[in-house]
Order: structure tokens, then C-alpha cells, then sequence
């Protein structure tokens, strides 16, 4: 049986173990990219401009466990 490869952000956020507010961060600062991380929600949304982002939890999983990303994130946090 195949997972469904799309989560919510709290779910992927979760299971990085990482805050939702740092996935977002990831996103607008372009590690995460658009299409293949992460994509506006295919469901009926109450604010259509401001969509919700889904995420690729293995591919975020696998961009996040790289060890050249963890030296990245690191100078955008300081």
C-alpha cells in the first residue's frame, strides 16, 4: 500500500521535529522549493489568498538530514 506523500505542515513539523514556524522559514528562504517540498493544498481553503502549504515529508525528510543543509540553516539562524 503506498503513502500518501503529502502532509500537513503540524504533521511534517512533527515528524522533523522541528516547529511550524521553522518549516515556513524553510520555505520562504528557498530550501524547500516549491513543487517538489512543498505545494498550496489541493482542499477547499477559507483564505484562497493565503493557501495552506502540504508537504513532501520523505523529501523534506531527506533535505533535512543533509548534514551540508544543517550547516546552512545554521548561518540563516544567527
Amino acid at each position: 500500500m503506498q503513502e500518501n506523500l503529502w502532509t500537513s505542515s503540524h504533521n511534517t513539523a512533527e515528524r522533523l521535529g522541528i516547529n511550524e514556524k521553522d518549516l515556513s522559514y524553510l520555505r520562504e528562504i528557498g530550501i524547500l522549493k516549491p513543487g517538489i517540498h512543498w505545494k498550496s493544498s489541493p482542499f477547499v481553503q477559507k483564505k484562497p489568498w493565503n493557501p495552506e502549504a502540504v508537504y513532501n515529508y520523505k523529501l523534506c525528510q531527506k533535505i533535512t538530514n543533509d548534514e551540508y543543509f544543517l550547516n546552512q540553516f545554521d548561518s540563516y539562524a544567527a
